[in-house]
């Protein structure tokens, strides 16, 4: 380790205190007899002229002196402060370690006592909802899904940084305002490469086993169908506080997606064709950017459409056009740390023209995605044994007479739902190759949304005003159990790009608006109205994501910001 800059020693300069705490250098008066040995007899109009020159000089030394006092304890200041930046990168590798070694001796403990048989299984169930489990969430700890998932967006690339006299936090980058480097630097960054290089598999591993955790929870089925409209008054949240952050993207936003092993992380996608992966700071105070990769499609330069992420969570799935022959699959491998090698394009072609509008992982055992897009096409891909190789199998292509604008998989059948311009509603069974119900609706539809905790139940967004989401039991035909929508005055039409989300106990929705506002409905209030509308931007809000254990929303919107809306 390099030895800090050696402390300066102060000349001996004699000082006296002047009462205010500050030490000012004097020249010490000479005895009479010092004077006489030097002068014998000069005029005292000479003394006082020798006094005041020597305490010039005196004066001059003392500023000289301070300056490279100044100019040392900077130095130091640096150097400490490059030090304090390495350890706490090794800090956060270490957590990073130790929090793996738990999850990985967790996975094989849970699996042993599943292979025996044994159906109480221990399970660590998500908090139900972030609006009635704010104490729960205080008493999680932050570092086990803190963990460093994906080796090339490492946590600790990015530092928090908290202004003076102030309580909010600005994140940046490491490598914008880095303090200059040190040799001490260079040995942390070696064994930080070879950890990485060594940790490549334990990581896959580790992020399988939280995916299956991740399938197991998703398992339980709670009834909340009979709780429709069952109050007159709604349950109103508090959206307490709000933080506003830069998006990093140079153009609107696009899409918004949390990972699905690990909730501390998020990605959003713009029209600039960046796609950028977040990490959610302090609970939701602010977000720091790990990376950003450059998903323009390779011959028209297009931006991805729609977003998803692999159940495992190491890889993301973007969605282009049909049209001139380009690429329509990209994924995007987080696990790699050059950006060319991060990012693979899938040589099937199965869409014939058009947008492709959505793409969804189906929430079933084998890995597998759909697509619907503007050719009126549905594709069912599924994973091969190579590496990042996946089939396509068109589901339908001739059931849609418009395009199809969302797709979903249901948690307890292999029915994929498709919604389409065409005001369609189609679940097609995967299993006997063939359509087991169809939705007519009075408008076009936009986007489907099965809840997280009724299987049964489902919301359809669709173009009509004030009565923009329905919901449908899927074992009901053609039955609307409830709608709900809201007034817009900034325009009269309805956009595909305003999207919605459940919260994680399946009794909220939240929906983006053409205004600067983000709509919340309770679906056991009886009115068509929002429970509460929450003014979170200066434009349009795109969409509006719950987390899924701290009480949090996360919304993007045109205005270039991503908000961070604490809940109560």
């Amino acid at each position: 380790m390099t030895a800090p800059p050696p402390i300066l020693k102060k000349p001996k300069i004699e000082q006296n205190n002047d009462g205010d705490g500050d030490h000012q250098l004097v020249a010490k008066p000479k005895s009479m007899t010092e004077e006489e040995n030097e002068g014998g007899g000069e005029e005292e109009e000479g003394e006082e002229g020798t006094s005041i020159e020597e305490q010039e000089e005196a004066l001059v030394a003392l500023v000289d002196h301070r300056t490279r006092e100044v100019e040392h304890l900077k130095r130091r200041i640096a150097y400490y402060n490059s030090q304090l930046q390495g350890a706490e990168k090794r800090l956060h590798e270490t957590e990073a370690r130790l929090a793996r070694l738990r999850g990985q001796s967790n996975a094989i403990s849970s699996k042993a006592s599943l292979g025996n048989g044994t159906k109480s299984a221990k399970m660590e169930y998500r908090s139900t909802s972030p609006i009635h489990a704010i104490e729960s969430a205080s008493r999680s700890q932050p570092q086990s899904r803190n963990e460093g998932l994906f080796p090339a967006a490492n946590p600790s690339t990015s530092q928090s940084i908290k202004l003076a006299g102030s309580s909010a936090k600005v994140f940046v980058r490491s490598g914008s305002q880095s303090l200059p480097s040190t040799p001490t630097d260079t040995l942390p960054k070696l064994k930080a490469e070879k950890s990485y290089i060594s940790s490549l598999d334990e990581e896959v591993v580790e992020i399988q086993d939280r995916g299956t955790k991740r399938k197991l929870e998703q398992k339980e089925h709670k009834e909340l169908i009979p709780l429709i409209r069952s109050g007159s008054s709604p349950c109103t949240i508090h959206c307490h506080t709000s933080n506003l952050i830069s998006s990093q993207h140079k153009r609107k936003l696009r899409s918004l997606v949390f990972c699905p092993v690990n909730d501390q992380l998020f990605v959003t996608s713009a029209l600039d064709g960046v796609v950028n992966l977040w990490q959610v700071q302090s609970r939701g105070s602010g977000a720091s950017l790990l990376s950003s990769t450059d998903c323009m499609s390779p011959k028209h330069r297009r931006w991805p459409e729609d977003i998803a992420w692999h159940p495992l969570g190491n890889s993301l799935f973007c969605t282009y056009s049909a049209d001139g022959g380009d690429s329509q699959i990209l994924i995007l491998n987080l696990n790699k740390t050059q950006a060319r090698a991060r990012v693979t394009y899938l040589d099937d072609k199965p869409h014939v023209k058009g947008i492709i509008n959505s793409i969804i992982f189906m929430p079933w055992k084998s890995a597998c995605f759909a697509t619907g897009g503007s050719d009126h096409a549905v594709i069912l891909w599924n994973e091969k044994d190579t590496e990042n190789l996946w089939k396509p199998k068109p589901l339908h292509r001739n059931l849609h007479s418009s395009a199809v604008m969302g797709v979903a998989g249901l948690q307890q059948k292999h029915i994929v739902l498709s919604a389409g311009a065409d005001k369609r509603i189609i679940g097609f069974n995967v299993q006997v190759g063939r359509a087991d119900f169809k939705h007519q609706l009075d408008n076009k539809c936009m986007s489907v949304l099965p809840n997280p905790c009724d299987f049964n139940l489902f919301m359809v967004q669709t173009g009509t005003p004030e009565k923009q989401l329905r919901l449908f039991d899927i074992r009901l035909r053609q039955t609307e159990l409830h709608s709900f929508g809201f007034k817009q005055e900034s325009s009269d039409s309805q956009s595909a790009l305003i999207n919605q989300a459940w919260s994680p106990d399946g009794l909220y929705l939240t929906s983006g608006s053409v205004d600067p506002m983000i709509h919340i409905f309770d679906i056991r209030y009886n009115s068509h109205k929002p429970s509460q509308s929450v003014r979170a931007h200066q434009k349009r809000v795109f969409k509006a994501v719950w987390h899924y254990s701290h009480p949090l929303l996360i919304s993007i919107s045109s205005d270039l910001h991503i908000g961070l809306h604490k809940i109560a």
